[in-house]
């Protein structure tokens, strides 16, 4: 990127006000009702209590990525392009938001494995259409030098509403006295109320957000490019394909991590509940009181990780100023990977409560760091559509998961989801060193020297 067009862009931070940390809190909040969504679908399975294999989870929940890969990109590239007396992010929140309550109402009521996954694809649609626009919106709104709290205030969000998502069956069996028994092939009481709650926190907490800070209202000058620029499909997908022929050398390195931590997270996903009955029971069938068991227990473990990543997100702001965003989240894969690889060989409690809070040191940097310094390295007129390739990213490598892994768990890995989840172990070491390759793009951040 040239000097010149560097300090055009530096210009443009300047022109933005500085917030305060109470109103960067306030337009991160719709993050906790959409990681709330995210965390429900990983913290209940769903697909386990309509009798599906073990073998065949990864494919089950291929509606996510195969969404985000396909949707992401385009909303990018409209976001960016979009003209209306709501702005530019903000018809998306609100369309993404309507469809993933309606998803998370309908979910609980399915009857069959094919109503199921039919279902995930709504709720993952709608997730989509507010994730990648949600990124961009932080970019807009803030300074440089203010980036690195709002994108680590989506992580520690991320972290909340999945330590809430994760704990609110137990809570409901344990403090509201929701029946934990259930019939084969019909999801628990427990895990219906708690998609219940998720849909009623999609649409509020996003609504809180846009109407407490909305966006800033473009320049003329802005609104002139943007009524310039072509029209249609064809349009958007030479948009698309353009930036990525003129891709950043930061983003390029980031694939490698990406491919690496995100087939590492969804190992982690798809049989953290099976790996921890057959560690503590023996058992890693679906339809068991001990499944049951490990599943309740696997929630409050599930909170307990995202509650330290939610406290890890806030406190990695100032040192990401101090180390670079690079370095912070290489020493993170480090310490993550370290406990996938050690926990499936723990046969009981405690030692399985200290990986978890490793684990969530590491979650509270994977959904903020590489945002840093993604930010720092994307020219801001394609600040959405380089969001949603970077997410792209995210989901090509849950493709590749949902695709391989059906395959290789019984010839490679045994049939034994504790072989899996050390795997993931491996391979978020291996996203660790990727990391270290990146050269441009993790810099410091400033510190925040004024509020609004």
């Amino acid at each position: 990127m040239s000097a010149f067009k560097r300090r055009g862009e530096n210009a443009v931070s300047e022109s933005k006000p500085l917030l305060s940390p109470s109103r960067i809190l306030q337009m991160n909040l719709g993050f906790l009702g959409l990681q709330f969504s995210f965390g429900l679908q990983q913290a209940n399975p769903i697909f386990a209590y309509l009798g599906a294999d073990e073998k065949d989870f990864p494919w089950l929940g291929i509606a996510g990525p195969l969404t985000g890969l396909i949707i992401q990109p385009l909303i990018g590239v409209m976001s960016d392009r979009t003209l209306s007396r709501w702005g530019r992010r903000t018809p998306y929140f609100l369309v993404g938001a309507l469809m993933c309550s309606a998803g998370l109402l309908l979910m609980p009521f399915s009857q069959s494995l094919l109503m199921a996954f039919s279902i995930l694809f709504l709720l993952d649609v709608g997730n989509n259409v507010t994730m990648e626009p949600y990124r961009a919106y932080v970019n807009d709104r803030l300074r440089e030098e203010q980036r690195g709290f709002g994108f680590l205030s989506q992580s520690g969000f991320t972290g909340l509403a999945q330590c809430l998502a994760y704990a609110s069956p137990f809570l409901l069996v344990s403090l509201f006295g929701v029946s934990k028994v259930a019939e084969p092939g019909v999801i628990p009481d427990y895990t219906r109320l708690a998609f219940f709650i998720g849909a009623a926190l999609s649409i509020t907490t996003i609504l809180w957000s846009i109407l407490r800070v909305p966006e800033l209202p473009l320049s003329d000058q802005e609104k002139a490019r943007i009524a310039a620029l072509p029209t249609g499909f064809k349009s958007t997908f030479t948009e698309i394909f353009m930036a990525m022929r003129e891709m950043p050398a930061a983003m390029r390195t980031m694939a490698w991590m990406s491919l690496f931590q995100w087939y590492a997270m969804c190992c982690y996903w798809a049989y953290r509940v099976p790996s921890i009955s057959m560690a503590l029971f023996g058992t890693s069938d679906g339809s068991t009181a001990q499944f049951r068991e490990a599943d309740l227990l696997a929630g409050p473990m599930g909170a307990f990780y995202n509650a330290v990543a939610f406290v890890a997100a806030f406190s990695m702001a100032p040192l990401a100023r101090k180390f670079g965003a690079v370095r912070l989240h290489t020493v993170c894969l480090v310490l993550t990977g370290c406990a996938m690889i050690a926990m499936p060989m723990m046969n009981s409690e405690p030692p399985m409560w200290l990986m978890m809070g490793i684990m969530g040191l590491g979650w509270g940097s994977i959904m903020g760091n590489p945002y840093i310094i993604l930010a720092n390295a994307i020219p801001a007129e394609r600040t959405g559509v380089y969001m949603g390739i970077f997410n792209m990213m995210i989901c090509a490598p849950m493709l590749v998961f949902a695709g391989t892994m059906t395959f290789i768990y019984e010839p490679l890995l045994g049939g034994d989801p504790r072989n899996a989840l050390a795997f993931g172990g491996v391979l978020m070491l291996c996203a660790a060193v990727a990391v270290t390759r990146i050269r441009d793009g993790g810099k410091s951040l400033p510190t925040e020297t004024a509020r609004a």
